[in-house]
Protein backbone atom coordinates (compact mmCIF):
# COMPACT_ATOMS: atom_id res chain seq x y z
CA UNK A 1 0.00 0.00 0.00
CA UNK A 2 1.12 3.84 -0.87
CA UNK A 3 -0.76 6.83 -1.06
CA UNK A 4 -1.49 8.12 -3.90
CA UNK A 5 -3.70 11.07 -5.31
CA UNK A 6 -6.98 9.57 -6.53
CA UNK A 7 -8.60 11.89 -9.25
CA UNK A 8 -11.90 11.50 -10.70
CA UNK A 9 -12.12 13.09 -14.58
CA UNK A 10 -14.60 15.76 -15.71
CA UNK A 11 -14.62 18.26 -13.58
CA UNK A 12 -14.25 22.17 -14.77
CA UNK A 13 -11.84 24.13 -12.59
CA UNK A 14 -13.42 27.32 -11.03
CA UNK A 15 -13.15 29.47 -8.52
CA UNK A 16 -9.94 31.36 -6.70
CA UNK A 17 -7.04 30.37 -5.24
CA UNK A 18 -4.35 32.16 -3.08
CA UNK A 19 -0.25 31.98 -4.01
CA UNK A 20 1.95 31.66 -1.11
CA UNK A 21 6.06 31.91 -1.23
CA UNK A 22 7.93 30.52 -3.88
CA UNK A 23 9.38 27.25 -3.13
CA UNK A 24 12.68 28.33 -5.45
CA UNK A 25 12.94 31.38 -3.28
CA UNK A 26 12.14 30.36 0.32
CA UNK A 27 14.81 27.69 0.76
CA UNK A 28 17.85 30.32 -0.24
CA UNK A 29 16.10 33.09 1.71
CA UNK A 30 16.00 30.43 5.00
CA UNK A 31 19.92 29.33 3.73
CA UNK A 32 21.04 33.57 3.61
CA UNK A 33 19.70 33.73 7.74
CA UNK A 34 23.18 31.78 7.70
CA UNK A 35 24.77 34.70 7.03
CA UNK A 36 23.86 37.04 10.28
CA UNK A 37 24.35 36.19 13.70
CA UNK A 38 21.18 36.76 15.42
CA UNK A 39 17.09 36.55 14.71
CA UNK A 40 16.13 36.38 11.01
CA UNK A 41 12.74 36.31 10.10
CA UNK A 42 10.64 35.16 6.70
CA UNK A 43 6.97 35.30 6.02
CA UNK A 44 4.76 33.95 3.12
CA UNK A 45 6.11 30.46 3.71
CA UNK A 46 4.83 27.39 1.77
CA UNK A 47 3.82 24.58 4.22
CA UNK A 48 5.28 22.50 1.74
CA UNK A 49 8.15 19.62 2.75
CA UNK A 50 11.47 20.83 1.30
CA UNK A 51 10.61 24.06 3.84
CA UNK A 52 10.59 21.26 7.09
CA UNK A 53 13.99 19.55 5.64
CA UNK A 54 15.82 23.11 5.28
CA UNK A 55 14.14 23.76 9.06
CA UNK A 56 16.03 20.54 10.00
CA UNK A 57 19.28 20.95 8.18
CA UNK A 58 19.76 24.64 9.61
CA UNK A 59 19.49 23.07 13.27
CA UNK A 60 21.75 20.91 12.34
CA UNK A 61 24.03 23.72 11.47
CA UNK A 62 23.35 25.28 14.76
CA UNK A 63 20.47 27.50 14.39
CA UNK A 64 17.54 27.50 16.13
CA UNK A 65 14.39 27.77 13.87
CA UNK A 66 10.98 28.66 15.33
CA UNK A 67 8.41 28.61 13.09
CA UNK A 68 4.48 30.32 13.54
CA UNK A 69 1.42 31.40 12.45
CA UNK A 70 0.80 35.39 11.51
CA UNK A 71 -2.62 35.62 10.05
CA UNK A 72 -2.56 33.67 7.04
CA UNK A 73 0.90 33.82 6.40
CA UNK A 74 3.30 31.21 7.75
CA UNK A 75 6.38 32.85 9.25
CA UNK A 76 10.00 31.10 10.63
CA UNK A 77 12.36 32.92 12.62
CA UNK A 78 16.03 31.55 12.26
CA UNK A 79 18.33 32.45 15.30
CA UNK A 80 21.28 32.08 13.87
CA UNK A 81 24.80 31.44 16.51
CA UNK A 82 28.12 32.95 16.44
CA UNK A 83 29.72 29.87 15.85
CA UNK A 84 28.09 27.84 13.28
CA UNK A 85 28.63 23.97 12.35
CA UNK A 86 30.19 23.91 8.79
CA UNK A 87 28.68 20.28 7.90
CA UNK A 88 25.69 19.66 5.94
CA UNK A 89 24.92 16.10 6.09
CA UNK A 90 23.81 13.43 3.24
CA UNK A 91 20.81 12.06 5.38
CA UNK A 92 18.97 16.02 4.63
CA UNK A 93 20.97 17.15 1.93
CA UNK A 94 19.88 14.15 -0.32
CA UNK A 95 16.06 15.14 -0.10
CA UNK A 96 16.47 18.30 -1.75
CA UNK A 97 18.68 20.04 -4.55
CA UNK A 98 18.40 23.20 -3.10
CA UNK A 99 19.71 22.75 0.00
CA UNK A 100 23.35 23.39 -2.17
CA UNK A 101 22.10 27.22 -1.38
CA UNK A 102 24.00 26.61 2.30
CA UNK A 103 28.00 26.47 0.45
CA UNK A 104 28.21 30.42 -0.13
CA UNK A 105 26.83 31.45 2.94
CA UNK A 106 28.77 28.68 5.27
CA UNK A 107 32.27 29.99 3.53
CA UNK A 108 31.08 33.22 3.68
CA UNK A 109 30.80 33.15 7.35
CA UNK A 110 33.11 30.10 8.63
CA UNK A 111 35.35 30.13 5.72
CA UNK A 112 34.93 25.95 5.61
CA UNK A 113 31.93 23.98 4.41
CA UNK A 114 31.24 20.57 3.87
CA UNK A 115 27.94 19.92 2.11
CA UNK A 116 26.71 16.52 0.73
CA UNK A 117 26.33 16.30 -2.65
CA UNK A 118 23.10 17.06 -3.28
CA UNK A 119 19.57 14.71 -4.27
CA UNK A 120 16.81 16.29 -5.48
CA UNK A 121 14.08 15.50 -8.88
CA UNK A 122 15.53 13.15 -11.48
CA UNK A 123 14.91 15.51 -14.56
CA UNK A 124 18.71 15.64 -15.44
CA UNK A 125 21.58 16.17 -15.02
CA UNK A 126 22.42 19.62 -12.98
CA UNK A 127 26.32 20.35 -12.77
CA UNK A 128 27.96 22.37 -10.31
CA UNK A 129 30.66 22.95 -11.94
CA UNK A 130 29.86 26.85 -11.91
CA UNK A 131 29.32 26.95 -9.00
CA UNK A 132 32.39 25.70 -8.01
CA UNK A 133 34.44 27.53 -10.40
CA UNK A 134 33.21 30.84 -9.11
CA UNK A 135 33.67 29.85 -5.86
CA UNK A 136 37.62 29.27 -6.99
CA UNK A 137 37.88 32.19 -8.50
CA UNK A 138 37.16 33.95 -5.17
CA UNK A 139 39.83 32.20 -3.68
CA UNK A 140 38.01 29.18 -2.32
CA UNK A 141 39.98 26.08 -2.85
CA UNK A 142 36.93 23.19 -3.24
CA UNK A 143 37.38 19.57 -3.40
CA UNK A 144 35.37 16.14 -2.94
CA UNK A 145 35.80 13.30 -1.16
CA UNK A 146 33.50 10.51 0.33
CA UNK A 147 30.91 12.26 -1.25
CA UNK A 148 30.73 15.57 0.36
CA UNK A 149 32.11 18.95 -1.12
CA UNK A 150 34.67 20.42 0.82
CA UNK A 151 34.74 24.18 0.48
CA UNK A 152 37.58 26.31 2.31
CA UNK A 153 38.84 30.08 1.97
CA UNK A 154 41.04 31.64 4.09
CA UNK A 155 41.17 34.45 1.90
CA UNK A 156 37.40 34.98 0.31
CA UNK A 157 37.94 37.79 -1.82
CA UNK A 158 35.90 39.85 -4.91
CA UNK A 159 36.83 38.57 -8.83
CA UNK A 160 35.05 39.27 -11.66
CA UNK A 161 33.16 35.76 -12.71
CA UNK A 162 31.31 34.77 -16.06
CA UNK A 163 28.45 32.17 -16.02
CA UNK A 164 28.63 30.01 -18.86
CA UNK A 165 24.74 29.73 -18.76
CA UNK A 166 22.55 32.36 -16.60
CA UNK A 167 22.57 29.16 -13.65
CA UNK A 168 20.11 29.85 -10.44
CA UNK A 169 22.07 28.06 -8.09
CA UNK A 170 25.53 29.06 -9.04
CA UNK A 171 24.50 33.06 -9.16
CA UNK A 172 23.03 32.38 -5.58
CA UNK A 173 26.20 30.43 -3.90
CA UNK A 174 28.43 33.22 -5.68
CA UNK A 175 26.49 36.20 -4.38
CA UNK A 176 26.04 34.89 -0.92
CA UNK A 177 29.48 34.27 -0.61
CA UNK A 178 30.49 37.55 -2.12
CA UNK A 179 28.37 39.75 0.24
CA UNK A 180 30.77 38.91 3.15
CA UNK A 181 34.17 38.58 0.83
CA UNK A 182 36.50 41.43 0.28
CA UNK A 183 36.24 43.72 -2.58
CA UNK A 184 33.93 43.61 -5.89
CA UNK A 185 32.50 40.88 -7.30
CA UNK A 186 31.05 41.28 -10.62
CA UNK A 187 28.95 38.23 -11.86
CA UNK A 188 28.42 38.62 -15.68
CA UNK A 189 25.64 36.36 -17.46
CA UNK A 190 23.92 36.01 -14.32
CA UNK A 191 20.17 34.75 -13.74
CA UNK A 192 17.21 37.03 -13.60
CA UNK A 193 14.86 35.11 -12.48
CA UNK A 194 12.53 36.78 -9.68
CA UNK A 195 13.54 34.62 -7.23
CA UNK A 196 17.36 36.16 -8.04
CA UNK A 197 15.55 39.51 -7.52
CA UNK A 198 14.09 38.30 -4.16
CA UNK A 199 17.27 37.02 -2.52
CA UNK A 200 18.97 40.43 -3.39
CA UNK A 201 16.55 42.24 -1.90
CA UNK A 202 16.74 40.12 1.37
CA UNK A 203 20.17 40.54 1.30
CA UNK A 204 20.70 44.43 0.81
CA UNK A 205 18.12 44.63 3.43
CA UNK A 206 20.82 43.10 5.68
CA UNK A 207 23.46 45.21 4.88
CA UNK A 208 24.66 44.29 1.61
CA UNK A 209 26.22 46.15 -0.88
CA UNK A 210 24.73 45.02 -4.48
CA UNK A 211 23.87 47.29 -7.65
CA UNK A 212 22.31 45.52 -11.10
CA UNK A 213 19.53 44.04 -9.14
CA UNK A 214 17.52 41.77 -12.00
CA UNK A 215 20.07 42.39 -14.37
CA UNK A 216 21.99 40.03 -16.41
CA UNK A 217 25.49 41.79 -14.59
CA UNK A 218 25.47 41.61 -10.95
CA UNK A 219 28.36 43.57 -8.82
CA UNK A 220 28.16 42.69 -5.05
CA UNK A 221 30.63 44.74 -2.75
CA UNK A 222 31.73 42.90 0.27
CA UNK A 223 31.01 44.46 3.40
CA UNK A 224 32.12 43.52 7.12
CA UNK A 225 29.46 41.64 8.42
CA UNK A 226 25.41 41.71 7.78
CA UNK A 227 22.58 42.35 9.86
CA UNK A 228 19.55 40.21 10.67
CA UNK A 229 16.33 41.31 9.29
CA UNK A 230 12.69 40.39 8.19
CA UNK A 231 11.43 39.72 4.99
CA UNK A 232 8.69 38.04 2.86
CA UNK A 233 9.15 35.75 0.22
CA UNK A 234 8.29 36.35 -3.20
CA UNK A 235 4.99 34.50 -4.83
CA UNK A 236 5.28 31.51 -6.51
CA UNK A 237 5.02 31.90 -10.27
CA UNK A 238 5.11 28.40 -10.74
CA UNK A 239 2.77 27.44 -8.68
CA UNK A 240 0.61 30.38 -10.32
CA UNK A 241 1.01 29.12 -13.71
CA UNK A 242 0.13 25.94 -12.84
CA UNK A 243 -3.09 26.94 -12.28
CA UNK A 244 -3.29 29.12 -15.31
CA UNK A 245 -2.33 25.94 -17.13
CA UNK A 246 -4.73 23.69 -15.33
CA UNK A 247 -7.50 26.53 -15.89
CA UNK A 248 -6.96 26.00 -19.64
CA UNK A 249 -6.89 22.47 -20.12
CA UNK A 250 -9.82 21.81 -18.16
CA UNK A 251 -11.58 24.91 -19.70
CA UNK A 252 -12.28 26.61 -16.48
CA UNK A 253 -12.47 30.09 -14.83
CA UNK A 254 -9.76 30.69 -12.16
CA UNK A 255 -8.82 33.32 -10.46
CA UNK A 256 -4.93 33.31 -8.55
CA UNK A 257 -4.71 35.72 -6.18
CA UNK A 258 -1.26 36.94 -3.88
CA UNK A 259 0.79 36.62 -7.23
CA UNK A 260 2.53 38.77 -9.85
CA UNK A 261 1.15 38.33 -13.10
CA UNK A 262 4.22 40.35 -14.57
CA UNK A 263 6.14 36.97 -13.78
CA UNK A 264 4.23 35.46 -15.89
CA UNK A 265 4.49 37.29 -19.17
CA UNK A 266 5.40 34.33 -21.73
CA UNK A 267 2.86 31.82 -20.03
CA UNK A 268 0.06 33.71 -19.67
CA UNK A 269 0.31 34.87 -23.45
CA UNK A 270 0.56 31.39 -24.24
CA UNK A 271 -2.92 30.96 -22.40
CA UNK A 272 -4.26 33.83 -24.79
CA UNK A 273 -2.56 31.87 -28.13
CA UNK A 274 -4.76 28.91 -26.99
CA UNK A 275 -8.14 30.60 -26.47
CA UNK A 276 -8.18 31.60 -23.17
CA UNK A 277 -8.87 34.95 -21.63
CA UNK A 278 -6.58 36.34 -19.01
CA UNK A 279 -7.85 39.46 -16.71
CA UNK A 280 -4.54 40.92 -14.82
CA UNK A 281 -5.82 42.24 -11.34
CA UNK A 282 -4.33 44.67 -8.60
CA UNK A 283 -3.43 41.20 -7.00
CA UNK A 284 -2.72 38.61 -9.21
CA UNK A 285 -5.07 37.41 -12.45
CA UNK A 286 -7.87 35.28 -13.84
CA UNK A 287 -7.64 32.58 -16.21
CA UNK A 288 -10.75 31.31 -18.48
CA UNK A 289 -11.50 29.92 -21.47
CA UNK A 290 -14.83 28.63 -23.22
CA UNK A 291 -14.21 25.42 -25.45
CA UNK A 292 -11.45 23.16 -26.25
CA UNK A 293 -8.24 25.02 -26.05
CA UNK A 294 -5.86 25.56 -29.77
CA UNK A 295 -2.15 24.27 -29.52
CA UNK A 296 0.68 26.12 -28.89
CA UNK A 297 4.13 25.72 -29.45
CA UNK A 298 6.72 25.75 -26.08
CA UNK A 299 9.95 26.58 -26.02
CA UNK A 300 11.57 26.49 -21.97
CA UNK A 301 14.41 28.87 -21.08
CA UNK A 302 15.87 30.92 -18.28
CA UNK A 303 14.00 33.69 -16.97
CA UNK A 304 12.48 35.76 -18.96
CA UNK A 305 11.96 33.04 -21.07
CA UNK A 306 8.60 29.86 -20.36
CA UNK A 307 10.23 28.23 -16.91
CA UNK A 308 11.14 24.84 -17.50
CA UNK A 309 9.07 23.80 -14.45
CA UNK A 310 5.74 24.86 -16.52
CA UNK A 311 6.18 22.17 -19.16
CA UNK A 312 4.76 19.11 -17.68
CA UNK A 313 2.10 21.69 -17.09
CA UNK A 314 1.53 22.88 -20.49
CA UNK A 315 2.09 19.52 -21.79
CA UNK A 316 -0.90 18.30 -20.24
CA UNK A 317 -2.83 21.06 -21.43
CA UNK A 318 -1.56 20.81 -25.04
CA UNK A 319 -2.55 16.78 -24.45
CA UNK A 320 -6.41 17.85 -24.47
CA UNK A 321 -5.74 21.06 -27.24
CA UNK A 322 -6.96 21.21 -30.44
CA UNK A 323 -3.95 20.76 -33.11
CA UNK A 324 -0.37 20.08 -33.05
CA UNK A 325 2.29 21.27 -30.42
CA UNK A 326 6.23 21.22 -30.27
CA UNK A 327 8.00 21.14 -27.52
CA UNK A 328 11.53 22.06 -27.21
CA UNK A 329 13.36 21.59 -23.77
CA UNK A 330 16.13 23.28 -23.84
CA UNK A 331 16.96 23.06 -19.39
CA UNK A 332 16.87 19.77 -18.24
CA UNK A 333 17.56 16.78 -20.67
CA UNK A 334 15.45 14.13 -18.44
CA UNK A 335 12.10 16.63 -18.11
CA UNK A 336 10.35 14.01 -20.59
CA UNK A 337 10.48 11.26 -18.42
CA UNK A 338 6.95 12.71 -18.03
CA UNK A 339 5.85 11.84 -21.39
CA UNK A 340 6.11 8.26 -21.00
CA UNK A 341 3.74 8.43 -17.92
CA UNK A 342 1.00 10.61 -19.98
CA UNK A 343 1.34 8.46 -22.58
CA UNK A 344 -0.10 5.65 -20.31
CA UNK A 345 -3.18 7.96 -20.40
CA UNK A 346 -3.85 7.86 -24.17
CA UNK A 347 -2.06 11.26 -24.63
CA UNK A 348 -0.27 11.04 -28.16
CA UNK A 349 3.18 12.57 -27.25
CA UNK A 350 6.26 11.61 -28.92
CA UNK A 351 9.71 12.64 -28.13
CA UNK A 352 13.03 13.29 -29.30
CA UNK A 353 16.37 14.05 -28.13
CA UNK A 354 15.20 17.79 -26.33
CA UNK A 355 11.90 17.73 -28.83
CA UNK A 356 8.75 16.23 -28.19
CA UNK A 357 5.29 16.46 -30.56
CA UNK A 358 1.89 16.78 -28.64
CA UNK A 359 -1.25 15.75 -31.21
CA UNK A 360 -3.98 17.01 -28.71
CA UNK A 361 -6.95 14.56 -27.95
CA UNK A 362 -10.30 15.25 -27.20
CA UNK A 363 -10.21 13.54 -23.73
CA UNK A 364 -7.66 11.29 -21.67
CA UNK A 365 -8.14 7.93 -20.12
CA UNK A 366 -7.95 7.50 -16.56
CA UNK A 367 -4.67 5.33 -15.53
CA UNK A 368 -2.58 4.35 -12.77
CA UNK A 369 0.45 6.90 -12.99
CA UNK A 370 3.67 7.66 -11.13
CA UNK A 371 5.53 11.10 -10.86
CA UNK A 372 8.94 11.22 -11.02
CA UNK A 373 9.21 15.27 -10.03
CA UNK A 374 7.54 17.97 -8.45
CA UNK A 375 6.12 19.06 -11.77
CA UNK A 376 5.36 15.87 -13.68
CA UNK A 377 3.63 14.91 -10.41
CA UNK A 378 1.23 18.00 -10.44
CA UNK A 379 0.93 17.96 -14.85
CA UNK A 380 -0.50 14.27 -14.08
CA UNK A 381 -2.93 14.92 -11.93
CA UNK A 382 -4.05 17.75 -14.47
CA UNK A 383 -4.00 15.18 -16.58
CA UNK A 384 -6.02 13.02 -14.36
CA UNK A 385 -8.93 15.94 -13.92
CA UNK A 386 -9.76 15.59 -18.34
CA UNK A 387 -9.46 11.74 -18.29
CA UNK A 388 -12.29 9.87 -18.76
CA UNK A 389 -12.59 7.63 -15.30
CA UNK A 390 -10.13 7.53 -12.22
CA UNK A 391 -6.45 8.01 -12.37
CA UNK A 392 -4.30 7.28 -9.73
CA UNK A 393 -0.85 9.38 -9.20
CA UNK A 394 1.38 7.45 -7.09
CA UNK A 395 4.73 8.93 -5.80
CA UNK A 396 2.74 12.11 -4.09
CA UNK A 397 5.93 13.31 -2.15
CA UNK A 398 6.99 15.02 -5.40
CA UNK A 399 4.24 17.28 -5.11
CA UNK A 400 4.15 18.15 -1.96
CA UNK A 401 7.90 19.39 -1.97
CA UNK A 402 6.19 22.04 -3.86
CA UNK A 403 2.50 22.40 -3.77
CA UNK A 404 0.62 22.93 0.12
CA UNK A 405 -2.22 20.75 0.22
CA UNK A 406 -2.73 19.95 -3.30
CA UNK A 407 -6.07 17.99 -3.26
CA UNK A 408 -7.63 20.46 -1.12
CA UNK A 409 -6.95 23.07 -3.12
CA UNK A 410 -8.67 21.26 -6.11
CA UNK A 411 -11.19 20.76 -4.57
CA UNK A 412 -12.22 23.93 -3.57
CA UNK A 413 -12.27 24.62 -7.23
CA UNK A 414 -15.15 21.41 -7.92
CA UNK A 415 -12.52 18.84 -8.81
CA UNK A 416 -12.88 15.18 -7.46
CA UNK A 417 -9.65 14.76 -5.76
CA UNK A 418 -8.19 12.59 -2.84
CA UNK A 419 -5.84 11.34 -1.17
CA UNK A 420 -5.78 7.63 -0.09
CA UNK A 421 -3.50 4.54 0.14
CA UNK A 422 -3.73 2.35 -2.85
CA UNK A 423 -2.48 -1.15 -3.16
CA UNK A 424 -2.26 -0.39 -7.45
CA UNK A 425 1.62 0.02 -7.37
CA UNK A 426 2.77 -1.96 -4.23
CA UNK A 427 5.42 -1.17 -1.96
Amino acid sequence: MQEVLRVTGGARLAGTVDVVGAKNSVLKLMAAALLASGDTTIGNLPAISDVAIMHQLLERLGCTVTESEHGSIDRVTISSPDRLNSEAPYELVRKIRGSICVLGPLLARTRHAEVALPGGDAIGSRPLDMHFAGLERMGAEIRTEHGYIVAEARDLRGAAIWLDFPSVGATENIMTAAVLAKGTTVIDNAAREPEIVDLCQMLVAMGAQIDGIGTSTIEITGVEELRPTTHDAVADRIVAGTWAMAALATRGDITVRAANAGHLEIALDKVVQAGGEVELLADGFRVCIDGRPKSFDVVTLPYPGLATDLQPQAIAALAVAEGTAMITENLFEARFMFCDEIARMGADVRTDGHHAVVRGRERLSGAPVRATDIRAGVGLVIAGLVADGVTEVAEVHHIDRGYVRLEEQLRSLGAHVERVESSTFGG
